[in-house]
């Protein structure tokens, strides 16, 4: 019964992560800049993030959930100005030159930024709980177990879609010169400055 609940949450963690946001363009730039396990840190943080929202979405932690949905505007007016900033770098960095540079980065300095990025977007927390409830899967969970298998289902199908997102990278990589990495890391750059200033607009025009 509990391989159930971990399945379903693995079909959900794969689909929710699948649409292709700051954190996927970060794994596919990490991914083409300084290689494989550098992309798969990226993953790791936004599948931490997930799981940390797929938690309390499932156990409907209510002071957390408050706090959140008090406060949602702000974290994502933050997340904005981050993914500007962020933007910025990239589009004017040199990425031959950061790539000898980043060799020697410890794993942890490429996971904590991400996934306190990936905490910046709280509709995340929504969107498991819209998906918990239209499915059902939360109710049929009999026991705290269950949940936590769904969670757990949850964490390792956003990393598996990660894991094959840098996978399908790494091939392309290959066949990318110089010339190509560079035009990668402005794509990025503007697609990050995008995505931050749709965001900042967004919530600006609620304040």
């Amino acid at each position: 019964m509990f391989f159930i609940f971990l399945l379903e949450g693995l079909a959900i963690g794969f689909l929710l992560a699948t649409p292709v946001g700051p954190i996927g363009i970060l794994c596919v730039r990490r991914t083409l800049m300084y290689g494989r396990p550098n992309g798969f840190i990226v993953g790791l943080g936004g599948a931490s993030a997930d799981i940390l929202y797929a938690l309390i979405a499932a156990f409907s932690v209510t002071l957390v959930s408050g706090f959140v949905q008090e406060w949602q505007l702000w974290i994502r007016l933050g997340g904005g100005f981050l993914l500007l900033l962020l933007g910025f770098r990239i589009l004017y960095s040199n990425p031959m030159v950061h790539e000898t540079r980043d060799r020697s980065n410890v794993p942890l300095r490429t996971f904590v930024p991400t996934f306190l990025l990936a905490l910046t977007n709280p509709m995340s927390m929504f969107g498991f709980g819209a998906v918990f409830s239209s499915t059902r899967v939360v109710q049929t969970a009999a026991d705290r177990v269950s949940l936590f298998m769904l969670v757990a289902g949850v964490f390792f199908g956003s990393l598996l879609w990660f894991s094959v997102l840098t996978s399908v990278t790494y091939v392309f990589k290959k066949k990318l010169a110089s010339g190509g990495l560079a035009m990668v890391n402005r794509i990025a750059g503007l697609l990050f400055i995008l995505f931050g200033a749709v965001n900042v607009w967004s919530c600006a025009s609620r304040l």
